[in-house]
């Protein structure tokens, strides 16, 4: 009787035992399930923020991959701006030298021309000059002459008397400088 006594006392504190192991481990897997709901809750949140900010950042990129092909078409665009308006500019100081070098040329004949118009100047003073002494010397001839038809007959005597004018014509020469 004493045996199936301390068998049943044996077997309830056994099953208590056992009753509280089971609770103990109940708890403890309640208690880690909770801790492990946890976690994965706050994975789930920290996945969800990583999505929202891969989302962000995707978005972003995709703002800067266009505003780079917007900046990359107006530098191609500033870049073909400038090579035509270097060719303009080319074409233009192309065009001025030439205008130039005719401007050169066109004064270089204007000098020549005007040198040339200096010099027969020049010859047609002399002419003048040389003509302007032979009228004189006429005049003075005729003046001569005036005198002895005044004087009368007796006048052969005094035209040797009268001095011979020595004309002499020496063309003046002016330089010009071009």
């Amino acid at each position: 009787p004493d045996l199936a006594a301390a068998l049943r006392e044996l077997r309830a504190q056994y099953e208590a035992l056992a009753a509280r192991n089971l609770q103990a481990a109940e708890d403890w897997y309640r208690a880690r399930c909770a801790r492990l709901h946890e976690r994965a809750a706050r994975s789930q949140e920290a996945v969800r923020a990583s999505r929202r900010e891969a989302g962000e950042c995707r978005r972003q990129l995709q703002a800067r991959l266009v505003e780079m092909e917007s900046l990359r078409g107006a530098h191609q665009s500033l870049e073909r701006q400038l090579q035509e308006l270097e060719e303009r500019h080319n074409a233009e100081a192309a065009g001025l030298q030439d205008t130039i070098g005719q401007l050169e040329d066109d004064l270089r004949n204007t000098k020549n021309e005007m040198a040339r118009h200096l010099r027969e100047y020049q010859d047609l003073l002399n002419v003048k000059m040389a003509l302007d002494i032979e009228i004189a010397a006429y005049r003075k001839l005729l003046e001569g002459e005036e005198t002895l038809f005044n004087m009368g007959s007796g006048g052969l005597p005094s035209l040797n008397s009268l001095p011979s004018p020595i004309y002499s014509f020496q063309p003046r020469s002016f330089s010009s400088s071009t």
